[in-house]
């Protein structure tokens, strides 16, 4: 009995000692990270194991895949690689529930007592990666931060009105300094551009110094707005022609505020500190919490507006608009600020009243559970009754959209392009003229958009070009010179076929067109030249092009009619590879027989002609890679 007792002593002992060694850090402060869907809730350390304790938090359904490259980094510069994982397999989809929420465990090599802080990394080849830095293993807090002088926080007048923007096409400075960096934290950031003329776009890449800074010139026709995503948030600031724009970004403070941890602790200061230029409504704008949106969900709209007619649509869009304009008029902001708000506000309502028919239909489709091809029949062939003048009379309380204060306004990139274009005689009516800033803009979008799709401006653009204010002129003629120097310059390039598919029944079409590559692996793309995410998608594959030159890899790419013959033909040099361009009926066909819903859409083709893989959108060039190497392999 007494050695039974003694054994079960020691067993305890043994087990008090092993707990002893095992140190736990409850939701670890840190520094900065690539996304906000992993969280850390706690590390365990021992002398056998660094175990992560992960929380996921994403879309339900949709699924995260964790590298198995994945390592840890020790501030003495120590590597610790992934040994496994509990609850997720490495390298395989692990798909959310329900929640949206899910736990997991990570493995690693031991760290040692030295250390006092590790960064998570999935590694930096992987697209996406998730990455975590600054994770401390000592304490509660992070080390102190010192602000640089510049970092200071501006004064806000409430009386501030709003500044006349201005209008005239120049470089922008746009510089900033990114706080607790280090090599390896990110290299660089891609600026997103509201360009009134261009609509949004994404700017030069900008290389990050290894002391954190950051400077680029930006050339707008007028004053708008700036914005980088970084560290999963998107930041935003103005941008003047022919001035200097400035922010600091507080890594912990701004990865803090979004932490489902750590969003109550004590604030490590301002998120973002904006200098020069509209420093001031720059930082107003970015801490304002109001909502200017009346539609940012649609699925509830739709669900609310079920059963309802067009009168009754625009009733209940205009009593969201006044419940907003209330608030915003309450609100202890600048005036300045809610000339803004109030514009945004209109261009929701806009943007709303725009889709009228189509809101009241797909409420109607969803509130009777309609499928696919019912729901086609009826978007098709019903029609919706709209009272006498429906559209003028429901633009006409939008007028602030036709102010200078619409350069101000982010949504203008896509109210105009997306929403209104379709729209101007009914604007005309309802605000009595067709002269002003928003007129202005939408005929200089439309030049731009024959630019954009690789057509220069004919001689009656030119004649409605020169009506236009003087920096929208001198952004168009930029913008179709450098179109000309690269059509030129294309005539030289090669890497590109054009091929015909001649005379061929519809059963033997995609036969035909993929006879001559047999014995290679086919990536066939299915694209538009109208499409952006496809042309996005075109340039994001060079470097595996690049990677891949050499192997027996065809790059075949399929459009139709709907790409118009000489953008084609413009834009195909920059895209190597074999290129067909079918009639409307050839698209159709090959559209039926492949399910195509949308593009662009990816057919990976073994040697023998069979698909093995489809994909509508563009996955990334890592996925791609990887479904091309099964094949492949």
């Amino acid at each position: 009995m007494r050695k039974i007792t003694f054994i079960a002593i020691l067993l305890l002992c043994i087990c008090n000692l092993a707990k002893a060694k095992e140190k736990v850090i409850e939701q670890p402060p840190f520094i900065a990270w690539s996304s906000t869907s992993i969280q850390i809730d706690k590390v365990v350390l021992s002398d056998t194991a660094t175990v992560l304790y992960i929380k996921a938090f994403y879309q339900p359904k949709q699924w995260i895949r964790i590298s198995g490259q994945s390592f840890l980094k020790d501030n003495n510069g120590e590597t610790y690689v992934l040994r496994s994982g509990i609850g997720i397999k490495p390298d395989t989809e692990f798909w959310m529930p329900e929640s949206g929420e899910a736990e997991f465990r990570l493995v690693f090599p031991p760290i040692p007592a030295s250390a006092t802080s590790i960064d998570f990394s999935e590694g930096d080849n992987v697209q996406g990666a998730f990455k975590i830095w600054g994770i401390q293993l000592k304490g509660k807090a992070l080390p102190e931060l010192l602000l640089p002088q510049e970092a200071i926080v501006q004064k806000v007048d409430i009386n501030n009105t709003l500044p006349e923007p201005k209008f005239e096409y120049k470089e922008a400075t746009f510089k900033g300094k990114i706080l607790d960096y280090r090599p390896g934290l990110i290299s660089k950031i891609t600026p997103i551009v509201f360009d009134p003329v261009k609509g949004a776009y994404e700017g030069a890449e900008v290389k990050i110094n290894n002391d954190g800074t950051f400077a680029t010139q930006i050339k707008v026709p007028a004053t708008t707005s700036v914005a980088l995503r970084i560290f999963g948030k998107m930041i935003s600031s103005y941008v003047v022609p022919g001035e200097e724009s400035s922010i600091i970004i507080n890594t912990r403070e701004l990865c803090r505020q979004q932490s489902k941890f750590h969003k109550d602790d004590k604030p490590y200061g301002e998120a973002v500190y904006f200098g020069g230029a509209l420093a001031g409504l720059s930082q107003e704008s970015f801490k304002c919490n109001l909502n200017p949106s009346v539609m940012d969900n649609y699925r509830q709209l739709f669900r609310d507006i079920a059963g309802m007619d067009a009168q009754a649509y625009k009733d209940f869009i205009y009593g969201k608009r006044a419940t907003i304009l209330e608030s915003i008029q309450k609100a202890s902001i600048s005036q300045a600020l809610k000339t803004v708000l109030i514009n945004q506000v209109d261009a929701g309502t806009a943007q709303a009243i725009s889709l009228t028919e189509m809101a009241i239909k797909q409420a109607y489709a969803m509130e009777h559970k309609m499928k696919n091809e019912e729901a086609r029949e009826y978007f098709k062939t019903t029609q919706i009754k709209l009272p006498e003048n429906y559209y003028a009379d429901a633009f006409r309380p939008l007028g602030s959209l036709n102010t200078m204060a619409l350069l101000y306004n982010p949504r203008l990139t896509e109210l105009v392009p997306y929403y209104l274009r379709h729209w101007r005689d009914e604007l005309v009516k309802a605000w009595g003229t067709d002269k002003g800033v928003y007129f202005d803009i939408n005929k200089a979008n439309e030049l731009y958009s024959s630019i954009k799709d690789f057509t220069p401006l004919t001689a009656e653009q030119e004649v409605l070009l020169a009506t236009l204010p003087p920096a929208c002129q001198n952004e168009l003629r930029e913008g179709n010179e450098q179109l000309l120097k690269t059509i030129e310059a294309n005539k030289k390039k090669t890497g590109y076929t054009i091929h015909e598919v001649g005379e061929v029944s519809d059963e033997n079409l995609f036969t035909s067109i993929i006879s001559k590559f047999r014995g290679k692996v086919i990536l066939a793309d299915f694209w538009a030249t109208w499409c952006g995410p496809c042309r996005m998608a075109n340039k994001a594959m060079l470097p595996l092009k690049e990677e891949l030159k050499g192997k027996d890899i065809v790059y075949l790419y399929i459009t139709g009619e709907t790409s118009p013959l000489k953008t084609w033909e413009n834009m195909i040099p920059d895209i190597h590879g074999e290129h067909f361009r079918l009639t409307d009926a050839q698209w159709s066909f090959l559209g039926d027989k492949f399910d195509i819903r949308g593009v662009p859409t990816y057919l990976i083709i073994d040697r023998e002609g069979n698909v093995k893989h489809q994909k509508t959108g563009f996955p990334g060039v890592a996925q791609i890679k990887e479904e091309l190497m099964k094949v492949y392999d």
